[in-house]
């Protein structure tokens, strides 16, 4: 089916008590994955690619944004269930606006770096250039701290009620992610969130709301979240890890045939084992979004 609105998706979540998945993809096993997870759970989905890492100038080799926009809207058209996609946290304007154009229909601008005014204003531009193209816009206030040490690190900032619901009149985003303890690429262990700002914010921003960071939120503390309103939950570090860890073992019982471990789509195949895994590690966590039997 064709990609669904953001709008259709999100009413389904408000109206139904969910949320969706937004199950981060890097190449085509991994957005496979995540599509037989969500087929097999009949759950709608959010697919897509981290515009940080794709709009990298530190990159080997230039990234084709365009492919990245055909593949997932390719997926989404060959999907049983609803699904959007989105070009997420990207700190380059020219490429979440490029995104937009590639077929992308839900885009992320993001920049820690850069003021409030500042940040405002490149919003403001990318959504009236996004919304009359019936692309939405998610933004965040707030910054995450960062896990990938394998311990909390600091630097993170709550994100402020009256700031929030400033921002979202000010701007006109669609989706407002959110900083309430939800920890970025948390290597290990989990923790709760603070359930009391997030039902703070949920009163005062009149838009759906996003916690980035779902690898490291305990089970619990999520499903009180989506009762207090979020809509879209963002994973990527746990998924990854696993992925990583079914080729490693493929490559354990490496022939001397490439084609069994690069084609054939056998047991040894290295690319079939990297889709199993992210499809397992999609399914180890989606039902408690609440989003299952949905679609």
């Amino acid at each position: 089916m064709a990609l669904e609105s953001i709008e259709c998706l999100m009413r389904g979540c408000r109206e139904g008590g969910y949320a969706l998945g937004y199950f981060e993809s890097w190449n085509l096993e991994s957005l496979q994955g995540v599509l037989d997870a969500a087929e097999a759970t009949r759950s709608p989905a959010i697919l897509g690619f981290n515009g940080e890492f794709l709009a990298r100038d530190a990159r080997l080799a230039a990234e084709r944004l365009a492919l990245y926009g055909a593949m997932g809207k390719a997926a989404a058209e060959s999907s049983r269930v609803p699904c959007a996609l989105i070009f997420n946290e990207c700190p380059d304007d020219v490429w979440t606006l490029d995104a937009a154009r590639a077929g992308f229909n839900l885009v992320m601008p993001s920049d820690p770096r850069a003021s409030y005014d500042e940040y405002v204003r490149r919003v403001q531009r990318i959504v009236r250039h996004c919304h009359p193209c019936h692309v939405a816009v998610e933004a965040e206030i707030g910054e995450l701290p960062c896990g990938v040490s394998g311990c909390v690190e600091g630097g993170g900032a709550l994100t402020d009620l009256s700031l929030a619901e400033q921002f979202v009149r000010e701007t006109g985003v669609d989706l407002l992610a959110v900083s309430v303890g939800n920890v970025h690429v948390q290597i290990g262990g989990e923790q709760d969130l603070d359930l009391d700002r997030l039902a703070a914010l949920r009163d005062r921003v009149g838009v759906p709301l996003v916690l980035h960071g779902g690898t490291g939120i305990t089970a619990r503390s999520l499903r009180k979240a989506i009762r207090l309103g979020v809509a879209k939950v963002n994973y990527g570090t746990y998924l990854k890890q696993r992925y990583l860890s079914a080729v490693r073992a493929a490559l354990a019982h490496e022939t001397g045939n490439p084609h069994e471990m690069l084609g054939l789509g056998g047991q040894r195949d290295v690319m079939v084992a990297g889709r199993l895994a992210v499809r397992d590690a999609v399914l180890e966590r989606i039902e408690a979004l609440g989003c299952c039997g949905r679609a």
